[in-house]
């Protein structure tokens, strides 16, 4: 009875906020935002001895985006991922990947993009290019970006905006070429993002 009325009072208070109406892009209010970390996922994949596609996580992000929607351009994202924590279904290739046989976390220990350029290609897209520092090497990269959604956090009321974005790298242009082409060299980027108004 007691779980029952929990849930009942939950839907009561809780199934009005998630009600409400989205916002369109142009209503985000132009600003400062910052990640909210947890509830942010940077994904790669590889494709694994030509057969399958292997996925590993990077949780733990931080960083800032300021934006305003009628002038997309001038919009700016700077992002910081521990490489420490990076995460696969294999505690033996975790630790490899921490070693310095891949990222040498201990000398690298994050990586990072800031954006040099945003040019809106739709609605809700954007191509967001910028400089991606890892193991030691910068290179540019092109994001392909779009809005989820956007309007007021259900729980906190924060202001809040979500992106997806993907890209692609060679993880050889960035010193990490192990086992290539066993493992494919093409790497996919995969970011599920929040950012909360400051």
């Amino acid at each position: 009875m007691k779980t029952a009325f929990a849930l009942l009072l939950c839907t009561v208070l809780v199934a009005p906020a998630f009600g409400q109406v989205p916002w369109e892009p142009d209503q985000i209010a132009p600003g400062r935002y910052v990640i909210d970390t947890k509830e942010t996922l940077v994904r790669y994949g590889t494709i694994h001895m030509g057969f399958t596609e292997f996925w590993g996580t990077f949780p733990g992000a931080t960083g800032t985006l300021e934006i305003d929607p009628k002038n997309i351009s001038a919009a700016s994202l700077e992002v910081k991922v521990p490489i420490s924590q990076v995460e696969t279904t294999n505690r033996e290739l975790n630790h490899e990947l921490f070693s310095d046989e891949f990222f040498d976390a201990e000398k690298y220990p994050n990586m990072q993009f800031v954006s040099t350029k945003v040019e809106r290609t739709g609605p809700k897209s954007a191509k967001v290019t910028g400089n991606l520092s890892m193991h030691g090497v910068t290179k540019p990269v092109t994001l392909e970006v779009t809005l989820t959604g956007a309007g007021p956090n259900a729980f906190s009321k924060v202001p809040t905006i979500g992106f997806k974005a993907t890209g692609t790298v060679k993880r050889s242009d960035f010193g990490v070429g192990k086992y290539v082409p066993i493992v494919s060299d093409e790497t996919t980027i995969t970011i599920s993002a929040a950012f909360e108004k400051q």
